[in-house]
């Protein structure tokens, strides 16, 4: 879909863009300004392969008395993530994962040898895993769990009496790596920017500069890791990488001080106001989110109802609306034909442009009135 909306636009159509999971935000002066001053200053050497000590002194300092020592700094999360399979997964074992999810850490699970599991979910349990599916999924070849808060697609949060009783099962019998890579942009609460490590502190955690603090380009996140898997972690990573990029890693440094967090929090709400515009649109349209986002920036959508798949759905609304989402088909297989995932990482005019076109596309889509739609956009 991204890159049928760029060859649209360079034949000039105007598209609006709900698919890719990236803020339209640029980095935040003090982040940009402390890439450049590394960048003068020569500071382009290899650093350690765990990172730069004062970066992993000041990630750590964002937990609860948390060791740096247990602090990896890392390639982006999928860096994170590819070293944990490596480490954790051997050839044959089963990791759980939540059917719809994240599609690429399965490829991190099977590159590894292993076998991704994948649960199916709904909105019974908010789209998350609780400890009944995990028991009930766990086997002999099982090695451990991966939950992701707030997750992709659906922007859900694990509730953390879930996340502890999941915990008190699995950590026992293998491993529980939680992803939060959007910790921090969340909506409703303040409370939700704690991380599931104050849970349960044997959990791998994993996390990013990418999408709070807005630095996808930068290739830069951090895994939290008990003290017993450093040692592995670390020989895997000197061999895959080398190291983190060492311009990143000075400027992820910047974007973890008052200044930077002050801008942070600003876009958070700015996030927040664009959430708002666009589930009131869709609930207007007849096509609510399934899932009240709680956080990340997207809107898990069932279009059942027009008569058409998830594909063909974002193909004809694109083609001939200019409007690019993602089918539901990216994220796994349980019901995935019948969903779409819309993406509010453009500015409200932009979202209500594409509301009001995709007014208009369901008009011809859908052969009548359809329950709870009131065709006023807000």
């Amino acid at each position: 879909m991204l890159a049928r909306a760029y060859e649209l636009e360079r034949q000039g159509q105007d598209v609006v863009h709900f698919v890719v999971g990236e803020s339209d935000l640029p980095s935040a002066a003090p982040i940009v300004d402390a890439g450049i001053a590394a960048l003068r200053d020569d500071r382009t050497r290899y650093t350690e392969a765990l990172g730069l000590p004062a970066l992993r002194q000041a990630i750590a300092e964002r937990y609860a008395d948390l060791d740096p020592g247990r602090v990896i700094v890392t390639v982006g999360a999928s860096g994170a993530l590819n070293l944990l399979a490596l480490a954790l997964v051997d050839a044959g074992q089963e990791v759980l994962l939540t059917d719809p999810g994240y599609p690429c850490n399965n490829v991190f699970v099977e590159a590894a040898g292993g076998i991704a599991r994948l649960v199916p979910v709904g909105s019974e349990t908010r789209f998350q895993l609780t400890s009944e599916l995990v028991r009930a999924a766990w086997s002999a070849d099982t090695a451990g769990v991966l939950v992701a808060s707030p997750s992709n697609p659906t922007g859900s949060m694990i509730e953390r009496d879930e996340a502890r009783a999941i915990g008190d099962y699995a950590a026992d019998r293998g491993f529980v790596i939680v992803d939060e890579i959007y910790q921090g942009l969340v909506y409703d609460g303040a409370t939700n920017h704690a991380s599931l490590l104050a849970v349960d502190d044997r959990f791998f955690i994993v996390n990013s500069f990418s999408k709070y603090f807005g630095m996808t380009g930068w290739r830069v996140g951090w895994l939290v890791a008990p003290e017993w898997a450093i040692g592995a972690i670390d020989r895997i990573a000197q061999n895959l990488y080398l190291a983190p990029p060492s311009l990143s890693q000075y400027a992820a440094l910047a974007a973890l001080e008052p200044q930077a967090i002050a801008i942070h929090e600003e876009r958070r709400g700015i996030f927040a106001k664009r959430r708002d515009v666009l589930l009131k649109g869709l609930e207007a349209l007849g096509l609510p989110a399934v899932q009240r986002p709680d956080g990340a920036f997207y809107a898990y959508v069932d279009i059942a109802e027009t008569g058409l798949d998830g594909e063909t759905f974002c193909k004809r609304l694109i083609e001939e609306y200019g409007v690019a989402v993602t089918p539901g088909t990216d994220f796994g297989f349980h019901r995935a034909a019948q969903h779409v995932r819309f993406s509010f990482t453009i500015d409200e005019g932009r979202i209500r442009k594409g509301l009001e076109r995709l007014d208009d596309a369901l008009r011809a889509f859908r052969k009548g009135p359809v329950a709870g739609a009131t065709g006023r956009l807000p």
